[in-house]
């Protein structure tokens, strides 16, 4: 006598509904063009701040070359930075009046690049005294109190 084999029929089916995937598709309508936009916008960002960053070392490098001339002479000037870059710097050098304060220049160097068809620009003020004449003025200065 052969037994009967049951055999296990599920009622449970495998796969996803055609609701969930509904539901599914609607959430990543809603939410994936924020996200696009959000990496779109770091995007330009970044571009931005690699061109700040690039200008601030470029700043500073023109900075320090007026710097090591020594005293500069009053006046302004202009250039750029190699050939066909995309950075230009300009300076102006002026006298300081005062009469508290003698031997001393203002310099300031402004460095303007393009950045989606708009100008862009930094600048950084510094004062230079010409220590040559302070130096000499201060040994008058103690010579003749003695």
């Amino acid at each position: 006598m052969r037994l009967p084999i049951k055999r296990s029929v599920s009622t449970r089916e495998d796969g996803f509904t055609l609701v969930e995937i509904l539901v599914t598709l609607a959430i990543l309508a809603a939410v994936l063009p924020a996200l696009l936009n959000a990496f779109a916008s770091a995007a330009r960002n970044q571009a931005l701040s690699d061109n700040s960053t690039t200008a601030l070392y470029l700043l500073k490098f023109q900075m320090a070359q007026i710097e090591m001339e020594g005293f500069p002479d009053v006046g302004e000037a202009s250039g750029e930075f190699g050939e066909n870059s995309r950075y230009h710097w300009d300076s102006v050098i002026e006298d300081i009046e005062s009469e508290e304060i003698e031997n001393v220049r203002r310099v300031q160097v402004t460095v303007t690049w393009i950045h989606k068809s708009r100008e862009r620009s930094m600048s950084m003020t510094t004062f230079i005294a010409d220590r040559q004449k302070s130096q000499t003025q201060q040994g008058q200065q103690q010579g003749g109190g003695r």
